[in-house]
């Protein structure tokens, strides 16, 4: 296994006059969990289907598993494995005549496949589903039927495009624990998501926004030299206060969470609280905590969203 799962340079795809994805340059370490963070429209989608061979670069290059796309696609195909957005297995068929389908598109042999779908309907919770049609199953169900096809193969790399935005919060983290127990048995996961929370569980991550790279790193660093600090305070008309910090050019960002306001002080205030504290727009504050900081957080400082308003 080399050290890198991909390596991109100067990654492009263009629509027309639209660039979806402009140069990214990534690398994605063998065996860990890699993140695509950014909202609808930031270029996820675009980038996943160009790093499986699906889609064709308009410029840049890009290696996968040490196959050159698009020139080696073909090979890369059975050493992956890709799970969509939107479901797409068959809802008429049950969920063993789904796996068997799958199983025969990789030319798996009859008696390996019929393995291999018992493994995966026990590893899954599947089992007494098994004689179901997917139509008829619950969103977190067939998250579960989605994963096991898109592994039945064994496949060294996995893309998840945004792969729980339809399930609750309790199947997003049994289904993120699966993901961890795929990646300690030597598994390379690129995974697209807009939760935050999600994103603080991978490796490492990019944050993506309006077709480029904004930031990439583990999100512990990320969060570490974002180029500000975090400042919750309490005050009568927070509504007014929001849109008064964000007038003042040392706040990146300001927003309310509840009866709290949440504010970004760019790094070079010294001692953010007590600047607050000093401001006349401050002055009814009943509160002032510095607090740790969020990957949205990061997403603010890095982007346009936070003058935004987000």
């Amino acid at each position: 296994m080399t050290q890198w799962a991909i390596e991109a340079t100067a990654l492009t795809r263009r629509f027309g006059e639209l660039a979806a994805v402009s140069s990214l340059d990534l690398q994605v370490p063998s065996g860990s969990i890699y993140g695509f963070l950014g909202p609808n429209g930031s270029g996820k989608t675009t980038a996943i289907r160009m790093l499986t061979g699906l889609l064709k670069p308009s410029d840049g290059h890009v290696s996968v598993l040490g196959l050159s796309l698009p020139q080696e696609a073909e090979a890369l195909k059975r050493q992956i494995g890709y799970m969509t957005q939107r479901f797409s297995l068959y809802e008429d068929l049950t969920v063993w005549e789904n796996l068997q389908f799958v199983a025969r598109i990789y030319s798996l042999g009859f008696r390996e496949a019929r393995k291999r779908i018992q493994q995966l309907l026990s590893t899954y919770g599947l089992e007494a589903l098994a004689r179901q049609r997917a139509g008829s199953m619950s969103g977190g169900q067939r998250q579960r039927l989605a994963l096991a096809a898109a592994t039945l193969h064994n496949p060294s790399l996995l893309f998840l495009d945004e792969p729980t935005s339809a399930v609750d919060p309790q199947n997003r983290r049994d289904f993120w624990e699966q993901l961890f127990d795929l990646c300690d048995r030597g598994t390379t996961i690129l995974v697209s998501t807009h939760y935050m929370d999600e994103a603080e569980r991978c490796h490492r991550l990019a944050i993506l926004d309006s077709g480029q790279k904004r930031a990439d790193g583990p999100p512990e660093v990320l969060m570490a030299t974002m180029g500000a600090r975090v400042v919750e305070l309490e005050a009568p008309d927070l509504r007014q206060l929001k849109q008064d910090l964000l007038g003042l050019p040392e706040v990146v960002s300001a927003a309310q969470l509840g009866a709290r306001l949440r504010v970004l002080v760019d790094d070079r205030v010294e001692r953010p609280q007590q600047w607050l504290a000093g401001l006349p727009q401050a002055r009814m504050a009943t509160s002032l905590e510095a607090v740790r900081p969020s990957l949205e957080d990061v997403f603010v400082t890095c982007t346009g969203a936070a003058r935004e308003g987000q």
